[in-house]
């Protein structure tokens, strides 16, 4: 890791007011789309919609649009977040005509077929503590620094345990036991990144539209990596946000989520499993540790800048906004 890059690219969410990011960005003349991928979330979108909305275009217009990507949800998510403010567009429904992935990276790809903005900022939708500031400090390097491309955030992330205890700087474990450690070994330059899977990131459209993007978790590596491939690990900043709390996965879940991210890393150094790979778990629950399968997807949507027009309607279409 260059420790210039650290003191470089490493800045705080106080940095900056929202009052002087909206006077950077309106001289700049620059547009700002938030996307918040949603899937089975109606419990917690609808309230982070609301804040970001009265924080960040009420009193702040610093976003042009907020879109929710409801992504095969089965609970009332889309209703929720049009309730809230948000434009809503079932991924399904967004250029049927390339076919439809489950995943939170189908979401993000897709998104750029419905928003406008020069920047698109991402933001998770199972937040439970947490505040506007994850969406404003992450504008503050690319408004700037001409040279910054991708913003990621990081923080304090807590983890829940038994009995409602949440315990400081002991979650996000599959970033310490895969992603870091894989950045370390083949990116090293990457390594001083703090949360390279955090949800809260921000890129410019230019450059997210060249890139591919895998259609499950392993889209924040994906992008992380190739920015760093494509234009430098210069291009790449990270904001302090503070701290973090949201729902955490099981341990089987996060063991998919790691397959996954060890394909990905894989395939950008020319090795390459195939589009779904097979993966074994055992239950232990009945006591002989049956073993299980399944397959994790690794497939990957190609650069947006290379698909061309719609070919026929769009099914549905927006609700709300």
């Amino acid at each position: 890791m260059s420790d210039t890059w650290f003191e470089d690219r490493t800045y705080r969410h106080t940095d900056w007011t929202p009052e002087r990011l909206l006077d950077l960005k309106r001289r700049r003349g620059l547009t700002v789309s938030l996307v918040i991928p949603a899937r089975n979330e109606e419990a917690t979108v609808g309230g982070i919609v609301s804040r970001v909305r009265a924080a960040l275009v009420e009193r702040t217009p610093l976003l042009d649009e907020i879109v929710v990507m409801d992504s095969d949800s089965t609970d009332a998510t889309g209703r929720a977040a049009a309730e809230a403010g948000a434009t809503v567009h079932r991924t399904v429904d967004v250029r049927p005509d390339l076919g439809h992935r489950r995943g939170k990276g189908e979401a993000m790809w897709k998104s750029q077929f419905v928003t406008s903005g020069d920047i698109i900022a991402f933001l998770d939708a199972d937040l439970v503590e947490w505040d506007t500031h994850f969406v404003s400090a992450l504008l503050g390097p690319l408004l700037t620094e001409p040279g910054v491309w991708l913003v990621k955030g990081f923080y304090d992330r807590l983890l829940d345990l038994p009995g409602g205890t949440r315990v400081s700087h002991e979650g996000g474990r599959v970033t310490e036991l895969v992603a870091r450690p894989t950045l370390a070994l083949r990116w090293p330059a990457l390594s001083g990144v703090v949360q390279p899977l955090s949800g809260e990131w921000a890129i410019r459209r230019d450059l997210f539209q060249q890139l591919s993007v895998p259609t499950g978790y392993g889209v924040e590596l994906a992008v992380l990596i190739d920015t760093h491939l494509r234009c430098g690990v210069h291009a790449v900043a990270q904001v302090d946000l503070g701290r973090r709390a949201h729902r955490h996965q099981s341990l089987r879940g996060l063991g998919a989520m790691a397959t996954e991210l060890l394909a990905i890393a894989d395939r950008r150094c020319g090795i390459e499993h195939g589009g779904d790979v097979p993966i074994r778990w055992f239950d232990a629950s009945d006591g002989h540790g049956r073993p299980h399968t399944g397959t994790v997807s690794t497939v990957e949507r190609p650069p947006a800048v290379g698909v061309g027009p719609e070919r026929f309607r769009v099914l549905g279409g927006a609700v709300g906004r």
